[in-house]
């Protein structure tokens, strides 16, 4: 069995792709900051929960010490005082790369964003522009794979399910940035993706886009989320500089939903320039016919459910 080391393996992505390797005979190690948040993944019967602090050097050596491939899943969407984007986005993809040439790990999966660049007009995008860099840097020594998902949805999503809630409570949306355009992907398919690509030779050096087979702006978006729970609301549209103006309010709230800087990234329409690869084995999944489900039916439980049936599954199959 090969071991594949997680970097935010216990997350909204972490979870999917975590599940898949398990499911496709894997040694996994996740490494969390708080293992109860990674109770459900505990039960998947090849997978190993570490508490780690990702930031501490020594701590991380220790725990990709041993590993055949490692995955670096983890980002963020609003910096704090603690982890900003260049720590977290850059400076952290550079250490985990460096670690595997020193450690002699031969493969590494880098989660991106979808039109990280230098010349982006956020923070986010730039910093994650600056961490593929890096990690490119040591692809003459590791067979490396970088993904760039456009928004990402599913059962624990951030995305449809925030949408889905606001609208319970406020009579009457102002949207921020109304026509930005995505390319939703499922997270299921993100999943399939990496763990397809772990032992693919073909993907090794390369950076791949990902992105779903509708392009929707952002009210198309929350159309369809209107459209799916029953619930009508009037929108608002602002223009960019009042959706600036909303996002420099929302940053200062205590619950981060929305900054000055997430308003900039979508200055720049989240889509993919390239079809899905072939050799990643993936057909992307209409978000129509998965989120009537999971907006009904979301819950932290739900969640556990699943993978604890998924478990179940595995190891009835392994009898």
């Amino acid at each position: 069995m090969k071991t594949v080391t997680v970097l935010g393996g216990s997350g909204f992505v972490g979870s999917s792709v975590v599940a898949r390797l398990d499911q496709a005979g894997y040694q996994v190690k996740v490494l969390t900051r708080r293992r109860e948040q990674a109770k459900h993944l505990i039960l998947l019967p090849f997978v190993q929960v570490v508490e780690c602090d990702v930031n501490d050097h020594g701590a991380l050596r220790a725990q990709l010490t041993g590993s055949d491939v490692v995955i670096n899943l983890i980002g963020i969407l609003h910096q704090t005082s603690d982890n900003g984007f260049e720590k977290m986005h850059h400076q952290l993809p550079r250490r985990v790369a460096q670690l595997c040439v020193e450690l002699g790990i031969p493969r590494l999966l880098h989660m991106s964003a979808l039109q990280a660049a230098v010349s982006a007009p956020s923070e986010y995008l730039r910093s994650k522009a600056a961490g593929d860099e890096a990690v490119m840097e040591c692809s003459k020594k590791l067979q490396v794979t970088i993904f760039r998902p456009s928004v990402i949805f599913g059962a624990r999503d951030r995305f449809i399910n925030l949408f889905a809630k606001l609208i319970q409570y406020i009579p009457v949306l102002a949207l921020a940035m109304p026509q930005a355009k995505f390319q939703p992907i499922w997270v299921e398919d993100v999943a399939a993706a990496f763990v397809n690509a772990v032992d693919e030779p073909a993907t090794y050096g390369r950076i791949y886009e990902l992105g779903g087979p509708a392009i929707m702006t952002l009210q198309q978006v929350m159309e369809a989320v209107m459209k799916t729970t029953g619930v009508q609301r009037p929108i608002i549209g602002l223009s960019t500089r009042l959706s600036l103006l909303q996002g420099s309010f929302m940053q200062l709230l205590p619950i981060k939903l929305l900054s000055r800087d997430n308003v900039k990234s979508m200055q720049v329409d989240n889509v993919c320039q390239q079809p899905m690869a072939n050799e990643l084995g993936v057909v992307p999944t209409d978000m129509f016919a998965v989120i009537s489900g999971y907006l009904v039916e979301n819950n932290p439980r739900g969640a556990y459910d699943q993978f604890r049936a998924a478990a179940g599954r595995v190891i009835n199959a392994r009898r």
